[in-house]
């Protein structure tokens, strides 16, 4: 067993979640073969490199990196497209990796910021803290034991017998309080929790879990403060295993379209798609009124992201996902599968 044993409170909201995972993993897994298709695997690829990036406050929408990744020209800032190429490139290789190896943790650091800072691969040599705006949230551990802390942190990995999900996130958290690199730490903390996931579940592998976190992300800062306060990684495994199971829900809405119009939509997409059939685009809160329901966050992971995921649905205004003016129409595919 290794020395070092990370602080954790195990919680009855844990346990639950895991079972809740399980089953979602479960069901995932059973259509998994037929329906993972390479294009879904890209799609939710490219979704999880947006939605990663655009928390370290990368602003190219879903539309600019899928462009990027087809060598298009894209408007952007030269860093912000280099960090793009390097996310993926970073993600097509986390198979050829083993989580507990430093050696693999360092090669994917140096492609995941190749040409963004000077000590690629390497750990940091200086004081870090993390800010949000000018608001110290964190003083990571001074450089001089970091080398000794991920050392720690990998042989814990290597030997732990707790449950693979429960592992992922305490790993996460540490990872994120020893900050062992000069920049880049957010990325590869959400990049290796994915590693580990991939090593228990293959499907996980390609699970977009950023973009719940992109969508919680006040939250998810919140969740690390609270854990850094309470001296454990408690309050953040829990928002980390609700993000996933948020993700799973997610991506079972979107597996059942993913042969395009051939295959079954869920009751939900459909009411949506009969919806917009017919109809000038439509904004969110209109939609909201059309279908009948109250709760915004179910109607999004219900019915329009597993729309937007499947291509029936787009935006008009695809370059401000999040402008107050956005609507929704239908696709060429949408308007197929609408009849």
């Amino acid at each position: 067993m290794s020395r070092y044993q990370p602080p954790l409170t195990l919680t009855a909201r844990m346990l639950a979640l895991i079972a809740e995972i399980s089953e979602q993993i479960g069901q995932l897994s059973a259509v998994g073969d037929r329906r993972q298709t390479p294009r879904l695997r890209r799609s939710n690829r490219i979704r999880t490199i947006q939605a990663s990036l655009a928390i370290e406050n990368n602003t190219l929408s879903i539309e600019q990196v899928t462009a990027v990744l087809a060598g298009r020209r894209v408007l952007g800032l030269p860093r912000e497209i280099q960090e793009v190429r390097n996310a993926f490139a970073t993600y097509e290789a986390m198979p050829d990796w083993q989580p507990g190896n430093r050696t693999d943790l360092l090669r994917a650091h140096e492609l995941l910021m190749a040409g963004l800072i000077d000590d690629v691969g390497q750990l940091r040599q200086g004081g870090v803290g993390i800010y949000r705006g000018e608001k110290l949230m964190h003083m990571a551990p001074p450089a001089s034991r970091v080398s000794h802390l991920i050392d720690d942190l990998l042989a814990w990995l290597n030997t732990s017998d707790w449950h693979p999900l429960i592992t992922s996130c305490v790993f996460h958290y540490e990872f994120e309080f020893i900050h062992p690199f000069a920049d880049g730490n957010g990325r590869m903390g959400r990049l290796w929790q994915t590693l580990i996931l991939s090593h228990w579940r293959p499907v996980l592998a390609y699970l977009p879990v950023e973009a719940v976190i992109r969508e919680q992300q006040d939250a998810y800062y919140r969740a690390l403060s609270a854990a850094d306060q309470s001296g454990e990684a408690t309050p953040f495994v829990e928002f980390m295993l609700q993000a996933l199971s948020l993700a799973l829900g997610e991506a079972a809405g979107s597996e059942i379209m993913t042969d395009q119009v051939t295959d079954q939509v869920t009751d939900q997409v459909n009411k949506l798609l009969r919806t917009l059939r017919g109809s000038a685009p439509l904004k969110v809160s209109e939609l909201l009124v059309a279908l009948g329901l109250a709760h915004k966050a179910t109607f999004r992971a219900n019915y329009l992201k597993p729309a937007l995921a499947a291509g029936l649905i787009e935006m008009t205004n695809p370059d401000s996902p999040r402008s107050p003016v956005q609507r929704y129409r239908l696709t060429a595919l949408g308007e197929a599968a609408s009849r």
